[in-house]
């Protein structure tokens, strides 16, 4: 059997699991990694699994146990949570081959999927430093180490090199009381444009921004439906479709063991929609921008 020319990877014999550490209902993280088991099932008529409330060692190796009990070939732990576990019991399954996010993993049947997020975060600080008009723009991040915190804050002053950026941090991705506790201390700093890069305070964030006729950028998912004239742009990771990325190569028995990384060339990481905020020409220069770095790799400023 052949699709648009290219053989179809086998999936018989296969079936998909799914762990999340929080809910399939929480329309952020959790939803997307269930949407993502959807995209698998609908695509290749196979039967997938998912368990809710993941979060502890012994419940993964039971859920992982139940797994193997029903037939599964492939589980995707939905967070980077679930590498140090995959990484010791990855041995004791060989016929499974595990699945988590942004981590480091090690094994013969353990990946972990990485969104090179530094190039979202600096095309959305572009935006940011461009529409600006005090000067000022906030980001509110969980953590340290998302790299689109840096890549933000790089394109805001390689747009706008008279701004200036305040930066903080909640410690948790689902902490709206202490974002909003930040985001009242920014605006008292004239911050005019926003990145909340938490996607489980970002809405709140963003709906505060819009009762104040403030701008944003949102994160992770396409968030103009929160205001188009206040979400200036979103940077988005596609995460169903690298679900369904990652099942073709299982299926095809090409997907490889380890880090792997992901960015604008694999069509998983992408901009939003644009606020009609920004002119149509501004929009031309950041689409051009973007499809000079999916050819070379290269940021603006490098």
């Amino acid at each position: 059997m052949t699709a648009c020319g290219q053989p179809v990877p086998d999936s018989k014999n296969h079936k998909v699991g799914l762990l999340v550490p929080d809910s399939i209902s929480d329309q952020v993280w959790g939803t997307k990694g269930y949407n993502g088991l959807l995209r698998i099932q609908n695509q290749y008529d196979l039967d997938v699994y998912y368990e809710e409330g993941i979060h502890t060692d012994t419940a993964v190796e039971k859920a992982v146990n139940e797994f193997q009990k029903n037939g599964v070939t492939l589980i995707f732990g939905h967070g980077s949570e679930y590498a140090q576990i995959f990484n010791s019991i990855a041995k004791d399954y060989p016929d499974i081959h595990f699945v988590c996010f942004n981590s480091e993993v090690r094994g013969e049947n353990v990946t972990s999927l990485n969104f090179k997020s530094n190039a979202m975060g600096f095309f959305g600080g572009m935006i940011a430093g461009h529409m600006t008009t005090t000067n000022n723009v906030g980001i509110i991040a969980a953590f340290e180490w998302q790299p689109e915190v840096d890549g933000f804050f790089e394109g805001v002053l390689y747009e706008n090199p008279d701004a200036s950026v305040f930066i903080d941090f909640t410690q948790d991705w689902d902490d709206p009381e202490k974002a909003l506790s930040v985001l009242q201390e920014m605006m008292e700093k004239n911050v005019d444009v926003v990145y909340p890069a938490g996607d489980g305070f970002n809405v709140p964030v963003i709906n505060t921004l819009k009762e104040s006729g403030l701008f944003a950028v949102g994160y992770v998912s396409d968030q103009s439906d929160l205001g188009e004239n206040t979400v200036l742009t979103s940077t988005v990771q596609h995460v169903p479709e690298l679900y369904e990325l990652i099942a073709k190569r299982y299926f095809s028995g090409d997907l490889q063991a380890g880090n792997l990384y992901f960015d604008f060339e694999d069509e998983v990481i992408s901009l939003g929609n644009f606020s009609p905020m920004i002119s149509k020409d501004y929009q031309e220069n950041i689409n051009n921008q973007i499809k000079r770095y999916k050819e070379t790799g290269s940021l603006p400023n490098e």
